[in-house]
Order: structure tokens, then C-alpha cells, then sequence
């Protein structure tokens, strides 16, 4: 789809074009008898806007996101006794306070550009959420959850590239698989042969902008002596003349979309490049760092008011430059565990367990907070100190996989986990 400031909406017999204020007002921020609009990018793909693709992002929130302090149980009087210091305010109570979602729950405040994308049934949250490993090691716990496989180190492959290699894709494209990472992420490692970037322009570099150079490299890698090398390195060129041709470089931020500064912005607009250019995307792995937050965590304000502002200000213009082609997109963020229910004495907050997960974008059925909540009452904390997992990371992917990328044999993505689709939170559209 060739990027451009307006909408067209066609069909047999009609055509119109929406503006951007237009488009802004149909999106969720405007209220319509009987509550909000319907999901924008729904709409948008019904209108024939899309080009069918899709694809899923991740998000993976490096450091462990103090769920608690994201979506906010501010309905429960335990969430407050537990943090006098860095709790965030309920709704009505003056500057700073919780955006409101159902009544119990509320967005921290920094979430505030993802809040339309909610009232519009774009985004929902899941939580209580996350890895029934009892680990609290970052590494551990991370690799854990990007295998698939808890509490299992033998796992030498990603469950994202054992999806891929399940799903039956025609003609796969060698960009089908992207990580915008300094490395390859373990949820990419495999067979499906991901593809590491730090940005098209430096990824495009690679080929070099002589033929004589790409030619040699190219002779090098696919000689007898390459081995395993070779295919991986005929994709790698093959995927260099794709961005070459698509001209994905030169996609600037459509409909306004203003990405923060840093490597998370970064990545993002690339992904959306990427999507944009249809250089067949389908799926694509994006990280944010900084949550470990042990000491002078905040609440309103401070350090992961700042964090969540950088993070939503970052999907909400991912969202606002993919415009209708969110339809095809579905962004899942995630995070190797939650921290504790009690604020430390540094006023800050320790490794936890259960945490909150995020999905955005096509087929989402969101407006709504999802899994089974636990409570925060001292009997109900795991261990006596933290929120429990009472919806595992993998029923979530699961039905996304299932759901949006056509995914049938999910026991060899998700191996030893007994998955039941009784247990499935109904959260994507079929």
C-alpha cells in the first residue's frame, strides 16, 4: 500500500475519502450513542483498506515491568497498604491519578496515549499473567519464556521460529522473520532462519551499493566450503535486493506518527517500514529495556512513569503510522515476570511473579482487562509476597498463533504443555 495522508475507502459503488481529522474521530476518540466506536482497524479492514498479510509483533519489556503499577488495581484497599510510596492514585484524586478502565482497574497515568486505543476496543490487557517458573533470575526467566519451555535449559530453539516452522506460509519471504535487536533474540533462534537488524539502512549496507562487492561476498558464502553457512547467507542477500527494491528506507512516519527517541522508537518504526513496504513480514521482535527498578521506582512521576511514557507514547505511534494496515498487524508485549506486591524499603520493588501483557491491533478484542484475578490479599500472593500467574504466556500466544497466523500444530511450539482451548481467554477474533 503506498503511503499516503488519506484514507481511501473503495468498494463497487462508493468512494470516499477520510482526512486525518476524520479519521481521528472515527477511531475511538469520539463517543457515539451506546458507548465507543467499534475497532478502528476492524473497520478499516472490512473497508478493503488492508493487504491481507498479517503479522505478529513482540514486545518484549526487558527487566521486569512492575505490572502493578501499569494496570492498577486501585479497586483494592491491599494495593494501596502494600505501597504507600509509589502506589498510584485512584481515579478523581488530582494530578497523577489512575486512568479509569472498568471501575477497578486504571491505566497508569504515562499510559494515557495507549487510553483511546482502549476505549476504541484496539487494545486489551491480560493480567495476573506470565511464567509458571518459580525463577527470578532475569536470565533465566527470559530465556524460559522465549523458548516456550519453563523451567526446561536443554531448549536450543526460540518458540517463535518452532511457529513459523509450523505454519504452512506460501512462498515464505527471507524477511519473514525480523528481529530488530543488537542480537538474535532466543525467541527467534531456530530453523525459520530470523534476521537481526539495527535499522533497513545498516541491514541494506551489508549487500554493498557495488555489484563487484555483493557479487563476491555472494561467490564466498555459496561455495562448497560454506556448509550450513549457505543458505542462511542466500537469504541474507536475497533479503538485501527485497529492502533494496521496496525502498523501505525511504518510508517516512505516516499520518503524523511522532516515535520517541531511542533504540525501542527506532525499532518500532522500522518494524513499521518493514509492513508498510510488504516485504513479507510475519513476524517481528522488538525490545525495551530499563525495568528493573530496586530503587527509587516512583509512581505518578519518576523513573517508570518515565519508562511507561516512552513505551506508549511508542506503540500509539506505531498504531497511528500503520493506520489501516493494523489490521494485519497484532502486537503482543510481554515481560519475563512482575515484581513484588510490597514497595521495598528503598522504595523501590523486587522480583515478582505474575505480571501484565498487552495486545494490540487486529483481531483484538480489547476494551477490556482479562484473566482471572487473583487478589492481592496476603493468603492469595504467591510465595506470601507476590500477584500469581493465573493465565500462562503460552495460552495467550497460543491463540494468537492459532488466530492470526494460521498456526495449527501448536503442541510442537509449545512442547510439554498440555494446552486446552477451554483455557483460552477468547481475547482474538476467529
Amino acid at each position: 500500500m503506498k503511503p499516503i495522508s488519506k484514507f481511501e475507502f473503495r468498494n463497487s459503488k462508493l468512494k470516499t475519502v477520510f482526512d486525518r481529522r476524520a479519521f481521528l474521530k472515527s477511531s475511538g476518540l469520539a463517543l457515539v450513542a451506546g458507548g465507543f466506536l467499534p475497532n478502528v482497524f476492524v473497520r478499516m479492514a472490512q473497508a478493503g483498506t488492508t493487504a491481507g498479510r498479517r503479522a505478529l509483533v513482540v514486545v518484549f519489556q526487558r527487566g521486569a515491568v512492575d505490572g502493578l503499577n501499569v494496570v492498577v488495581p486501585h479497586g483494592e484497599k491491599a494495593y494501596y497498604d502494600a505501597r504507600p510510596t509509589i502506589a498510584i492514585p485512584a481515579p478523581g484524586r488530582g494530578e497523577g491519578s489512575a486512568l479509569d478502565l472498568d471501575g477497578y482497574f486504571g491505566f497508569h497515568p504515562s499510559l494515557a496515549p495507549l487510553f483511546p486505543l482502549y476505549k476504541d476496543r484496539s487494545l486489551a490487557a491480560v493480567h495476573a499473567s506470565g511464567s509458571p517458573d518459580p525463577t527470578r533470575s532475569h536470565f533465566d526467566a527470559q530465556d524460559f519464556m522465549e523458548c516456550g519451555t519453563p523451567g526446561l535449559k536443554a531448549t536450543k530453539d526460540g518458540f517463535l521460529s518452532r511457529a513459523l516452522v509450523a505454519q504452512s506460509s506460501k512462498d515464505p519471504s527471507p524477511l519473514r522473520a525480523v528481529a530488530v535487536t543488537p542480537g538474535m533474540p532466543r525467541a527467534l533462534a531456530g530453523e525459520a532462519q530470523a534476521i537481526t537488524m539495527a535499522s533497513i539502512r545498516e541491514f541494506g549496507l551489508r549487500g554493498g551499493e557495488g555489484s563487484a562487492s555483493a557479487g563476491g561476498f555472494e561467490s564466498l558464502y555459496s561455495g562448497a566450503g560454506a556448509g550450513e553457512f549457505s543458505a542462511t547467507a542466500k537469504d541474507s542477500f536475497e533479503a538485501v535486493r527485497i529492502l533494496k527494491a521496496s525502498k523501505a528506507e525511504a518510508l517516512t512516519p505516516a499520518n503524523g506518527a511522532q516515535y520517541p527517541r531511542g533504540p525501542y522508537g527506532d525499532a518500532l518504526k522500522e518494524v513499521a517500514r518493514l509492513v508498510r513496504a510488504d516485504v513479507g513480514l510475519e513476524v517481528a521482535f522488538v525490545e525495551s529495556n530499563g525495568w528493573d527498578h530496586h530503587t527509587g521506582e516512583g509512581g505518578s512521576r519518576g523513573q517508570i512513569a518515565n519508562r511507561l511514557r516512552d513505551f506508549a507514547t511508542g506503540l500509539a505511534a506505531f498504531a497511528k503510522d500503520l493506520g489501516s494496515r493494523m489490521a494485519d498487524v497484532t502486537v503482543v508485549t510481554v515481560s519475563e515476570f512482575g515484581r513484588t506486591v510490597r514497595e521495598n524499603g528503598n522504595r523501590g520493588t523486587d522480583h515478582g511473579h505474575g505480571n501484565v501483557a498487552f495486545l494490540l491491533g487486529g483481531g483484538v478484542k480489547g476494551g477490556k482487562v482479562y484473566g482471572a484475578w487473583p487478589g492481592l490479599a496476603s493468603e492469595k500472593l504467591y510465595e506470601g509476597r507476590d500477584l500469581a500467574v493465573t493465565t500462562d504466556f503460552r495460552d495467550i500466544f497460543a491463540e494468537v498463533l492459532a488466530k492470526r497466523l494460521g498456526v495449527a500444530k501448536l503442541r510442537t511450539v509449545f512442547p510439554g504443555y498440555a494446552l486446552d482451548e477451554n483455557r483460552r481467554l477468547n481475547i482474538i477474533a476467529a
